[in-house]
């Protein structure tokens, strides 16, 4: 997985209700990459209860915070990495945990968020999807086809448990 790049901001984000106050999509439910969690939203409330959809939202407030001032590459956001992997689990039409650990996939990893606070906020089962991602993480795989394979059953597994 690329490292996410940092830029420093001038001043510290103030987090509120999920979101930093000084980010300019704050209250804003597309986020900073609009069309792209628009589509996701549209796609899950199709098959999705809509307190499940809330959860998901509350997952991308998470994940739009904690990525904050963090760039991809590309130069565009972090957080557009999970929302494209948690469209394609959408796609597939899998539950609210399935998608709110894609979109959390990568906040223990590249944040001082615990799985516990997951937990806390998100439940168990979410928590151990965050966390078997994590740990997937820190496998050498010889080719990252292999990697991708692995991280899919690993999440299948983890939801046919439930």
């Amino acid at each position: 997985m690329p490292t996410p790049v940092t830029h420093p901001s001038p001043e510290p984000p103030v987090v509120a209700l999920g979101l930093a106050d000084n980010d300019p999509h704050a209250g804003n439910p597309a986020g900073p990459h609009g069309g792209d969690f628009d589509r996701l939203i549209a796609s899950i409330s199709a098959y999705l209860r809509e307190e499940d959809v809330q959860r998901v939202r509350d997952a991308y407030a998470l994940s739009a915070s904690a990525h904050a001032g963090q760039f991809r590459m590309s130069g565009e956001p972090y957080v557009s990495h999970p929302v494209a992997v948690a469209e394609i689990l959408a796609g597939w039409q899998l539950d609210s945990q399935a998608l709110c650990a894609a979109l959390l996939h990568d906040v223990m990893e590249d944040t001082d968020i615990t799985k516990e606070e997951i937990a806390e906020r998100f439940g168990k089962v979410v928590a151990e999807l965050v966390d078997g991602v994590s740990k997937l993480d820190k496998i050498e795989f010889q080719s990252k086809e292999d990697a991708q394979a692995e991280n899919f059953r690993k999440m299948l597994m983890a939801m046919a448990r439930d």
